[in-house]
């Protein structure tokens, strides 16, 4: 048995998923679909080490995102069960986000996929760079 395989045994993460590796009934599929979009993980990432925050300070924290976008970001991370709002009553109001069991859940992942990036992004950016000439290939980032 592979490390990997010997790890995700440990970590009770062998279930069967259903419908074979990334089929159409596949539940694994849920969890790429939760984190697909681009500022998803990182949102989960910072209320996760950082704890609950509001929302100016996750802009400050994250940078380089819109209020727009964080909003959008966290209303679709509340819709998946990730994220917990909690508005009090105050003048001025006042809202805090944190993160859910199975927003607290998907650190790991996402630490792991942090340290496959930090292997492997010059190896992926080099074989954009050989792609990217190629104006006739529809695949470019």
């Amino acid at each position: 048995m592979s490390d990997a395989a010997v790890e995700a045994d440990e970590q009770g993460l062998d279930e069967d998923l259903g419908g074979g590796e990334y089929a159409a009934d596949c539940q694994a599929r849920v969890a790429f679909e939760v984190l697909s979009n681009r500022w998803d993980s990182v949102i989960v990432y910072i209320l996760g080490e950082s704890g609950p925050m509001r929302p100016r300070a996750l802009i400050t924290r994250i940078g380089g995102i819109s209020p727009k976008v964080l909003n959008e970001a966290l209303r679709r991370l509340e819709y998946n069960g990730l994220v917990v709002r909690q508005a009090y009553a105050e003048a001025p109001p006042r809202v805090d986000y944190s993160l859910t069991e199975a927003g607290l859940a998907l650190l790991g992942p996402i630490r792991a996929m942090g340290a496959w990036a930090g292997r492997y992004t010059e190896a992926v950016l080099a074989a954009q760079a050989r792609f990217a000439p190629r104006e006739d290939r529809p695949y470019r980032s």
